[in-house]
């Protein structure tokens, strides 16, 4: 065949034979003219967290605003949480969309950017990030929003680091439905300004004080290994200076690394130990969102590996609107605590509440009534039953 073809070069039929046989352009191999792979815009803000498994689509310039287009396989809910969360590990001030809306907006300093997340297709999703300075103050609201800055008074969907608190309150200023429950674990000793151990009062109590990851972590062990005291098998282990840190932001200097530590180590808080190897950093001065306390509360309850579930289950018991934007971890806490009837945190914490607003920051009287109660009904034990309890002493 080729002979014939070499022999055919010359002829006046030249060319339409080797139209005949040229590769059809249609069928060419797709990796003959891969996608470009496209490259941060030059001065992209490095305090503005990238998800991991998104690809950048495109970017573009509108006004003042860089707007930057990406795409990830990964189901919507799981990028919004991760910017709530991240943003709020580096000190941005967060206004989470609401539950019919896929907006989220942040602040920091100058710096004011504005999450879009499109509508979820079968291939995965789309999102913008925009990103500007402010020209003049800024203000904690969207980018181009010409609504005056958020005042202290502001929504209390807000969520913002304690640095910005104001108002913070004394102990008068605890919710009604609280004050029992926190006077009552004030009374255990268990909360702690520090790690050394000075025992925070009534009055030093700060209620509308958001709590932060540190904090939080330092009181449920402390919280957990009193109530159980004269039961040294249900009690937190803290960790020793030996140990291999379980994030690289809690080392074995810091004051709080053997709570922390024995929690990771417990498998009681998410960590590369318990499996998540994209969970690097612990981010102490974080604030604990209600979604956080749950997760890491629910355990010490059971004393049980989480079940599985679905948004569709959580829906149907607690008639949560905003059911989707719970992290798929933290939704198996979620429904598990329901099955606790009227001593779930979430009832005895929030009262009755059709939006869960899984990221919204919780505050030290949340924090401390949370604290309340560990286990199930009719088989736990309340801070007044453990005020009945002699401590036991460690030589026993």
């Amino acid at each position: 065949m080729l002979t014939v073809m070499g022999g055919c070069a010359n002829t006046p039929n030249a060319q339409d034979l080797e139209r005949t046989f040229a590769a059809d352009p249609k069928l060419s191999s797709p990796s003959s003219s891969p996608s470009p792979v496209l490259n941060l815009p030059e001065g992209f803000p490095k305090e503005i967290p990238l998800y991991p498994q998104a690809r950048l689509k495109s970017s573009t310039v509108e006004n003042t605003k860089q707007v930057t287009k990406w795409e990830s396989g990964d189901p919507s809910n799981l990028i919004q949480s991760f910017y709530e969360r991240e943003l709020r590990s580096r000190n941005w001030q967060v206004t989470p969309p609401s539950p019919n809306d896929t907006i989220l907006k942040a602040s920091r300093d100058s710096l004011q950017i504005q999450l879009t997340i499109q509508p979820q297709t079968a291939s995965g999703t789309e999102f913008l990030l925009e990103y500007g300075r402010a020209s003049s103050s800024p203000s904690p609201s969207a980018i181009s929003s010409p609504t005056p800055p958020v005042s202290s008074t502001a929504s209390p969907t807000t969520i913002s680091t304690p640095s910005s608190q104001q108002n913070l309150g004394g102990d008068s200023d605890i919710p009604s439905q609280l004050r029992s429950a926190v006077e009552e674990v004030l009374a255990l000793g268990i909360l702690t300004s520090d790690a050394k151990g000075t025992k925070i009062s009534l009055g030093q109590l700060e209620p509308n004080k958001l709590v932060t990851r540190r904090e939080y972590a330092r009181w449920l062990v402390a919280a957990n290994n009193r109530i159980y005291n004269n039961q040294p098998g249900q009690q937190v282990r803290l960790a020793t200076a030996t140990d291999q840190p379980a994030f690289s932001d809690i080392l074995a200097k810091d004051p709080d690394f053997g709570a922390i530590q024995g929690l990771a180590e417990a498998g009681l808080i998410p960590s590369r130990l318990s499996g998540d190897s994209t969970i690097a950093s612990f981010n102490p001065e974080a604030t604990v969102s209600r979604e956080q306390l749950i997760l890491w509360k629910i355990p010490l309850d059971t004393r049980q590996a989480l079940p599985t579930t679905s948004v569709e289950t959580v829906q149907q018991t607690w008639g949560f609107q905003d059911s989707p934007r719970i992290d798929p971890l933290a939704l198996r806490a979620v429904a598990t605590d329901f099955q606790n009837g009227s001593l779930a945190n979430i009832r005895r914490v929030f009262g009755f509440t059709t939006l869960f607003q899984p990221q919204r920051s919780v505050t030290r009287a949340e924090a401390a009534a949370a604290l309340w109660y560990f286990g199930s009904q009719g088989r736990g034990i309340s801070a007044k039953d453990a005020q009945q309890v002699p401590l036991r002493s460690p030589a026993n």
